[in-house]
């Protein structure tokens, strides 16, 4: 196990650290906001995080992959941004128990810097297509 450096949340990180980045991210840098819903398939998208802007599932990305990017969690969203999300979310009932949120207004961040006034239909194919598109490239 060695070091990686990279990006978080535009600061610039040197952790020892080996596994995935979900283990790098909440082990190494005490991150709460990616969680461990499904590790390690991919298959749920509570662990999406912004690897160089593409979002990606935590759980199946290797940490050494990390190395020299960018990683933005939730933690890293702007605190304006994130009171943003989550009026629109409660607004609208886009709510479920909590602990996958993180993950979906990472992922509604993502959807919204490719297509900033998403149609609805384009909303729903983001966020409800499975997380395969996120994982390791």
């Amino acid at each position: 196990m060695g070091s990686i450096t990279f990006h978080l949340n535009g600061v610039e990180r040197t952790v020892d650290g080996g596994g995935t980045l979900l283990e790098l991210l909440r082990d190494g840098c005490n991150l709460t906001s990616p969680k461990d819903g499904c590790s390690p398939t991919g298959q749920c998208g509570c662990c999406t995080v912004l690897v160089d802007g593409q979002a990606k599932v935590a759980c199946a990305f290797p940490a050494e992959r990390a190395a020299g990017r960018s990683v933005v969690t939730l933690e890293g969203v702007d605190e304006r941004e994130r009171k943003i999300f989550a009026e629109s979310f409660s607004l609208t009932g886009g709510v479920q128990c909590g602990f996958c949120i993180p993950g979906i207004v990472v992922r509604a961040k993502h959807i919204l810097a490719k297509t900033p006034r998403p149609s609805r239909d384009e909303i729903a194919r983001g966020l409800g297509r499975t997380f395969v598109d996120a994982r390791v490239t």
